[in-house]
């Protein structure tokens, strides 16, 4: 019996043990707002809460001076003109170079070809030279072929490729280029007519409208080039050369 009036006492108590420890949290709680806003009456804490930051300019831009960031816009450069590579030292010295013939004027088979024709294939299709002729029908168009030109019919070292189509095998040793030089007229006209005369080519020089070709061959190699002056001073060139057997 006394057994379970301890129980029932413990029972009765237990609530009002709770309550006592929650009353002492809240009390905790309640001082803590009150330190808090004890703090809002004092001046000095507020004026230095309020207070605007100082900031010194010098001192900011040196902040992190050694930083990397990215640039304020995208880096851009202009296009270099094309006749950025014609400067005095590139252009051939007096007595290097043969001078052309004059040219003949009138009618020119290889002129009309080249109005006629509309890609390279076309062009080197319609050859007077028959070799070269069957072998356009085998081109493969790749700017690669611009670096297979024969020894003795390279490409002028400023050519800067359009387009360019080859063919090898058998009979073929076909290269067809289309490009353009900085340098002008009269001095691409003789600088490929030298190539040709100590390549052992013979060379032919005729024109038509401002059309000029170049052409000739040594035993069964032949080739044919085109030139005409640009409006920025430099030359555009087709290149036909197809070496012998």
């Amino acid at each position: 019996m006394m057994g379970r009036r301890a129980e029932l006492l413990a029972v009765l108590l237990l609530p009002l043990a709770l309550a006592s420890c929650g009353g002492g949290q809240d009390q905790n709680v309640d001082a803590l707002d009150d330190e808090i806003a004890g703090n809002s009456a004092d001046p000095q804490l507020m004026g230095a809460l309020q207070d605007q930051i100082m900031v010194d300019p010098q001192l900011a831009q040196q902040s992190n001076k050694d930083a990397i960031r990215p640039p304020s816009q995208p880096y851009s450069a202009p296009v270099p003109a094309e006749t950025v590579a014609a400067a005095t030292p590139a252009r051939p010295k007096d007595g290097e170079l043969l001078k052309a013939p004059a040219p003949s004027e009138g009618k020119s088979d290889a002129i009309a070809a080249r109005e006629e024709a509309v890609t390279l294939g076309g062009l080197a299709a319609r050859q007077k030279d028959p070799r070269t002729a069957q072998c356009a029908t085998k081109l493969n168009y790749s700017a690669a072929w611009a670096a297979r030109m024969p020894a003795d019919m390279p490409l002028h070292p400023q050519a800067r490729i359009v387009e360019a189509a080859g063919a090898e095998g058998g009979a073929c040793g076909l290269r067809v280029v289309s490009f353009s030089t900085p340098q002008p007229l009269e001095t691409m006209i003789d600088w490929y007519y030298t190539r040709a005369i100590r390549g052992g080519y013979t060379a032919e020089h005729q024109v038509k409208d401002g059309q000029h070709v170049l052409g000739g061959t040594k035993g069964d190699a032949a080739y044919v080039v085109f030139l005409s002056a640009r409006a920025d001073g430099g030359t555009d060139l087709d290149l036909i050369a197809n070496r012998g057997s």
